[in-house]
């Protein structure tokens, strides 16, 4: 691979123009086609195996009107001070509102609160449900206008309305998040590289590449059905990953033109070695995220397979892209001596040595103190991941101050937490002889159970054998309480269906919302068992040696519990929730977890191999393993920390958003980030790579010849090169190359 990677590199370089041609015209393709295409995008949660998913495709084909997969809104009125809504003319009102509501574009269905007595026994609060005819991405600025327009118009006639539920969600829209990380970005680039040129072109390569990435997935939206957050995804980690790998490539390039090369040698030679760390490193990457699809959520599957395209494409951008600008760049890549010095200075403290080399030879000189403080540092942030609960956000986890939270709190006001989330409780008597004896069975008992507030009367479908039961808890929708009586429910079934031969299931948005978080819940351990056996093989080939793929994965999986511990001490605990603007605590969103695996594990296996493939190639060419550990880190060091900082500062930057949902996405992956790049990576690996010596790089005979040599350090393309003049004359570009025996593994 690495006389591969050499010869691309200076083939880039070479014939840099006809390499930038080529990458335009594939921008243009997709751009035109991004532009032209009709997408369509879905967030919908598809549960195969579940009940609740069962329950739904029972009420597509029985009650459309009741379908699930339509969007709806909450529409709630409060009457002013001293007036009630029973009566008068703000019922009045309420009921012409109410008549808007239903005029209103690609509505399927307003219930009426005066029709089923959802008055609150106050009777200053009512609310009425709207069902859409179509799912919330498919949702119109017309539809949602109109929306909007029923709630000023009950504003001005001295209404409190409220609105909630997902149809009032704003489609995604841009944000300066992407243009805050790209600043902090620039500046941390420009004080790695002391150039203004250099710390530009990764970033210039890295937007060309997510710019591509995300045309592209916008084109097979058109032919796929793809979630709305793919491309949001894509974007971030695309940026990520793209700016991580460009600025591992250029760095190896500058070092190569200060060991005395022409450039375009320097560009074969830093592919040859740096570009091999980045197609392992994106593969590692690509396996976590592509990982994704075996939860069986469509959702999270198409954003795991479209970010994992943006990585594709940003390792491709790297290796031919980034070295023909190189091309273009020439000397002036290395800046003037002037910032040189005052760089260096700054990167080095003013001291002798760079920070990361001093602080790498402090951890070898205490290797056993630094890896216990480490451990059960990381292990006492754990703690609190041990009462971890999880679930979907809803209403109540929005901003305090938005519509959609005082919709939340006026329902809980007015009639009590449960009626924000209440269960659909079908009765399947198809297969029963007395199908509305079964349904009265049903509703007896489930009126008898402790945490049930309200239960509405049957509603049959046509053919009189399914029907509909509403079910209001008294507890909040994600409240501990309400999964518990959703569990309740279904073991009546059983007992109901010998009885009767009817089936009892529950769906609806709050059950919905149990089993995938059930079912995300149960996916860890499988997932978390895929990408890192998946990945400890990738970094076997990498690395020759059993032990530092098993201390990689290890020190991992340490950082990530170290990680969710904080969360849940955060938002779950409360702890330190002025500082973070928590204004509650909640349940984790589900979706975290799995998603903060995923993305953390692809970027913590890029520290991982930038660092430890520095240290192999050293000890290979004959250095001791401490002084190996010490050379790894004085040629990545400062590599690893730009990129981890930066990561840090996007992420963190999350924390400004007044959504307790991006918020703990943003704690969470800022978290995991700083653990793992800065505890585990700098501190536990060179810690562990002290004192198991030599042995780390051990590797059983007969596994060494049967594992192919991948060379990913390079040393084939060095003993080729030490026979080869620097002028490009002759070579491995040009000639062809044939195995070069190392002797070493």
């Amino acid at each position: 691979m690495a006389t591969f990677l050499y010869r691309l590199g200076r083939f880039s370089f070479r014939r840099r123009r006809l390499v930038l041609m080529l990458w335009i015209a594939v921008l243009a393709v997709v751009g035109i086609g991004a532009m032209n295409a009709t997408t369509s995008t879905s967030d919908s949660f598809s549960l195969p195996g579940t009940q609740s998913q069962k329950a739904i495709d029972l009420l597509e084909k029985e009650f459309p009107q009741a379908s699930a997969s339509g969007a709806t809104a909450r529409v709630v009125f409060e009457a002013p001070k001293g007036h009630t809504l029973a009566s008068g003319a703000d019922r009045t009102e309420v009921r012409s509102l109410i008549a808007d509501l239903k005029k209103a574009p690609q509505v399927a269905s307003v219930s009426d609160p005066y029709q089923s007595g959802l008055i609150s026994k106050s009777g200053t609060i009512t609310y009425a449900q709207v069902t859409y005819k179509v799912t919330q991405p498919d949702i119109t600025d017309a539809a949602r206008d109109a929306l909007h327009s029923v709630a000023d118009k009950g504003e001005k006639a001295g209404l409190a309305v409220s609105l909630g539920g997902n149809a009032v969600q704003e489609k995604a829209g841009s944000s300066s998040t992407e243009l805050i990380g790209l600043l902090i970005a620039a500046v941390a680039l420009v004080i790695t590289f002391g150039s203004m040129l250099a710390a530009g072109l990764p970033l210039l390569t890295a937007i060309f590449g997510v710019g591509t990435a995300v045309a592209a997935i916008t084109v097979a939206s058109a032919f796929f059905d793809l979630s709305s957050s793919a491309s949001t995804l894509a974007l971030m980690l695309g940026l990520a990953v793209a700016i991580d790998y460009a600025l591992f490539i250029v760095s190896r390039y500058r070092n190569e033109i200060r060991d005395g090369h022409e450039p375009e040698e320097a560009a074969g030679r830093a592919l040859g070695t740096a570009g091999s760390a980045v197609v392992f490193a994106g593969l590692t990457v690509v396996i976590a995220l592509a990982g994704l699809s075996i939860i069986g959520i469509s959702m999270l599957t198409t954003m795991g397979l479209g970010a994992a395209f943006a990585v594709v494409v940003a390792v491709l951008i790297a290796l031919t892209l980034l070295p023909a600008v190189l091309g273009f760049a020439g000397m002036r890549i290395m800046g003037s001596r002037f910032t040189s010095r005052r760089m260096r200075a700054l990167q080095e403290g003013g001291k002798g040595e760079a920070a990361g080399v001093r602080w790498a030879r402090f951890v070898t000189r205490n290797p056993l103190k630094m890896l216990v403080v480490s451990v059960v540092g990381l292990g006492i942030l754990a703690i609190p991941a041990l009462s971890m609960r999880l679930a979907l956000p809803d209403d109540s986890t929005s901003a305090p101050g938005t519509s959609e939270r005082n919709a939340y709190d006026t329902i809980s006001k007015g009639f009590g937490d449960g009626y924000n989330g209440p269960l659909t409780v079908v009765v399947d008597g198809q297969n029963s002889s007395d199908a509305k004896t079964a349904a009265q069975d049903a509703v007896a008992q489930l009126g008898k159970l402790s945490d049930v507030a309200a239960v509405r009367p049957a509603v049959f479908n046509q053919s009189g054998d399914v029907a509909l039961i509403s079910v209001v808890p008294k507890s909040s929708p994600s409240s501990a309480a309400t999964v518990d009586l959703v569990s309740e429910i279904r073991d009546r079934g059983p007992a109901l269906k010998d009885d009767t031969g009817a089936e009892l299931l529950v769906t609806g948005t709050t059950a919905l919302n149990i089993d995938a978080s059930n079912k995300l819940s149960g996916a860890l351990i499988p997932y978390l068992g895929m990408v890192v056996g998946l990945a400890l093989i990738l970094l076997l080939l990498v690395f020759r040696s059993i032990l530092v793929p098993l201390k990689a994965a290890l020190g991992f999986l340490l950082s990530v519990l170290a990680t969710l511990g904080v969360v849940v001490a955060v938002f779950q605990w409360g702890w330190l929730a002025d500082l973070f603007g928590v204004n509650q605590t909640s349940p984790i969103v589900s979706l975290l977890p799995i998603f903060m695996i995923g993305v953390v594990f692809g970027l913590a296996m890029d520290y991982e191999v930038f660092l430890v493939t520095r240290m192999r190639e050293a000890y290979v060419h004959g250095a001791e393993p401490t002084e190996a550990v010490i050379a790894g880190f004085r040629h990545s060091a400062r590599v690893v920390t730009a990129a981890a900082v930066i990561m840090i500062s996007v992420f963190a930057g999350f924390l400004l958003d007044d959504v307790a949902l991006i918020k703990s996405i943003g704690l969470g992956l800022a978290a995991a980030v700083l653990f793992d790049a800065f505890v585990v990576r700098m501190t536990i690996v060179p810690a562990v790579m002290t004192l198991l010596g030599r042995r780390a790089w051990a590797l059983p005979g007969w596994l060494d010849r049967k594992l192919p040599n991948v060379d990913v350090e390079g040393e084939q393309l060095r003993h080729l090169l030490a026979e080869t003049p620097d002028d490009g004359s002759t070579g491995p570009d040009r000639a062809p190359v044939s195995p070069v025996s190392t002797g070493k593994s």
